[in-house]
C-alpha cells in the first residue's frame, strides 16, 4: 500500500505514520509543502530507530506525484467533509490512500476531480471536529490490508 500525506503540518504525526508504514510495509509518499524539516527532531523521535526502514518518496507538488504513479493507479482520498463511509471502498492492492494537512484538509480542487473517490471515516455527531491524522491513517491502512490479505 501507499499512504499519500499532502502537505502535511505536524511532524509528531508524520513520524507516527511512518511508524504505521514500516510495521506494514508500506511506501510513505509527502506531496507539497511541509510544516516541518525532514530532519526535524520531533519526526524522527515519533518514528524511533524505523526511520531508516522507511520507504519514503517526497513530491514537489501534486502534479509530480501524479506523474510518478502508474496509469491507472488506485487511489482513494479521505476527508471528514465526505459523505461516504470508507467501509464502502472495495481497496485494491498497492492504492493509494491520500490524506491531506492537518490544519486544511485536501485542497477543494482534489474533492472535486476526484469525488467519486473520496470516503470519510464516521465519528460520532457533535462529538469531535476530526480524528487525528496518524489515527486516521492507521484505520484505513488496516482495513485496505485486510480486504487484500
Amino acid at each position: 500500500m501507499h499512504i499519500v500525506l499532502y502537505e502535511p503540518d505536524i511532524p509528531g504525526n508524520a513520524g507516527n505514520v511512518a511508524r504505521t508504514c514500516v510495521a506494514t510495509g508500506s511506501t510513505l509518499h509527502f506531496v507539497g509543502r511541509l510544516g516541518f524539516s525532514i530532519d526535524d527532531a520531533h519526526l524522527k523521535r515519533a518514528g524511533l530507530d524505523y526511520w531508516s526502514k522507511l520507504k519514503l518518496v517526497q513530491h514537489a507538488d501534486w502534479a509530480v506525484f501524479e506523474r510518478s504513479i502508474p496509469p491507472h493507479a488506485a487511489l482513494y482520498f479521505f476527508s471528514k467533509r465526505a459523505s461516504r463511509s470508507y467501509w464502502s471502498a472495495d481497496f485494491l492492492p498497492e492504492s493509494y490512500l491520500v490524506f491531506g494537512c492537518e490544519t486544511n484538509g485536501l485542497p477543494e480542487a482534489l474533492h472535486k476531480r476526484f469525488a467519486d473517490s473520496l470516503y470519510a471515516i464516521p465519528i460520532e455527531p457533535d462529538s469531535v471536529r476530526s480524528l487525528n491524522l496518524s489515527t486516521s491513517v492507521g484505520i484505513v491502512l488496516y482495513e485496505a490490508l485486510r480486504q487484500n490479505a
